[in-house]
């Protein structure tokens, strides 16, 4: 049996208004999930325990079969082991995020205008963070390039209890309460403060604003953590496991499991990504490549979410349901493989609000060897709801799919 799971990140959502009341999931168009629904398994499940912040790492960790409440140590480390920093037990991590900030004459005055920074390029991003580098490395503190707006910032010795928001969760907003609190909090601060004088006026933001494109003029602290240690996947299920994403954060998981990255080339981390090339991949490895289990997450929906764009939110729904799903049925079948599909958001992330919430999302459990129907005639939120099915461990759904031969 092989299994694989089509993660759309963010994809659930809530009705809106202009959709005549659907979610994005409801509207898009997706013949190819709705073909499997009748006779799979759907239902919700919770990927959030109660008293954790509704992350993707909290979530991804559940739905790949590992219980945050006993591995979770911060976002920002597995961001870090992707990047290949070697961290030690002492260390605290730190996601750095460039972002663009407006308006107010004084830093804590202003606003969150953008949490990516236009998606600056990853070139870009490098020579500035490079730059900062010169002049804000020291005692102690290291900072990390990493993809497009996603860094690493290395305390050693660092301290943690901090509060520190994520700056996708106050698009639009004055920075002022939400500024760093806790023992390092004055460090933190003093560090954004000092990225936004040395940012604001460099020749790449310069070039960007004459472009049109919104500058990258402050570093943005969050997501601490510690060194994280996680089981091994094939101890754990006897399988070998890969995982393809673009996410750095999805690929720490991964490779703090023990699991095989699959590199994909065009792999974007948004609605532009290369979905046919992720699931050419998938089918490659679990046809040909020796592997049993492969995890591919798309970061599309929740980019889309997260800048409240709805169309492009249901055009990565469609290019999931008609590139991914289709692709992986197809491959797989003609190839003679029994299999498991599960499709599942890892959250939502509702464009009205523009963040992450914990609300259990909606799973569709499809095998080609036996008929798993519960009732539903599509998969949306709503006909997952309505088949009573709910799973509140969502570490647990991966045991009960591993089940399935």
């Amino acid at each position: 049996m092989k299994y694989v799971v089509v993660l759309g990140d963010g994809m659930a959502d809530w009705p809106i208004e202009k959709l005549g009341g659907k979610t994005c999931l409801e509207y898009a168009n997706t013949p190819n999930m709705d073909k499997l629904a009748p006779h799979a398994e759907l239902g919700l499940f919770r990927t959030v325990p109660k008293g954790f912040a509704p992350g993707s790492d909290v979530a991804n960790m559940s739905v790949m079969g590992f219980d945050p409440a006993k591995y979770y140590t911060g976002r920002s480390p597995l961001e870090a082991v992707a990047m290949g920093i070697n961290l030690r037990d002492t260390d605290v991590t730190l996601r750095a995020n460039l972002v663009t900030l407006a308006g107010g004459e004084n830093y804590e005055d202003m606003a969150m205008a953008d949490y990516s920074a236009g998606e600056i390029t990853t070139d870009e991003a490098k020579e500035l963070i490079n730059y900062l580098k010169k002049e804000l490395d020291g005692d102690g503190l290291t900072l990390y390039p990493g993809v497009s707006y996603r860094h690493c910032l290395v305390a050693e010795n660092g301290g943690t209890g901090h509060t520190l928001t994520p700056p996708h969760d106050i698009s639009d907003r004055k920075i002022t309460e939400y500024l760093p609190k806790g023992p390092c909090a004055e460090r933190y601060l003093a560090l954004m403060k000092k990225s936004y004088g040395l940012l604001k006026d460099h020749p790449i933001n310069r070039a960007r604003m004459a472009a049109g494109k919104n500058p990258a003029n402050s570093l943005w602290l969050w997501g601490e953590g510690t060194k994280p240690a996680l089981e091994n996947f094939a101890a754990k299920t006897g399988l070998k496991g890969g995982v393809i994403s673009a996410v750095d954060l999805v690929k720490g998981i991964a490779l703090l499991a023990d699991m095989k990255f699959i590199p994909v080339e065009g792999a974007t981390g948004n609605y532009d990504t290369n979905f046919p090339g992720k699931a050419e991949a998938a089918a490659r490895e679990l046809t040909d490549g020796g592997l049993d289990y492969v995890y591919i997450h798309m970061e599309g929906p929740d980019e889309c979410g997260h800048h409240g764009d709805v169309e492009h939110k249901i055009f990565s729904i469609e290019q999931i349901d008609g590139l991914v799903v289709k692709t992986l049925k197809e491959r797989l079948e003609a190839a003679g493989e029994n299999y498991c599909m599960l499709i599942c958001p890892d959250h939502p992330t509702p464009c009205a609000i523009k963040t992450h919430v914990a609300d259990p999302v909606p799973y569709l459990l499809y095998t080609n060897v036996k008929d798993l129907g519960n009732g539903a005639k599509r998969y949306t939120e709503t006909e997952a709801k309505n088949t009573g099915v709910f799973i509140e461990k969502g570490s647990t759904l991966l045991d009960m799919t591993l089940k399935i031969k």
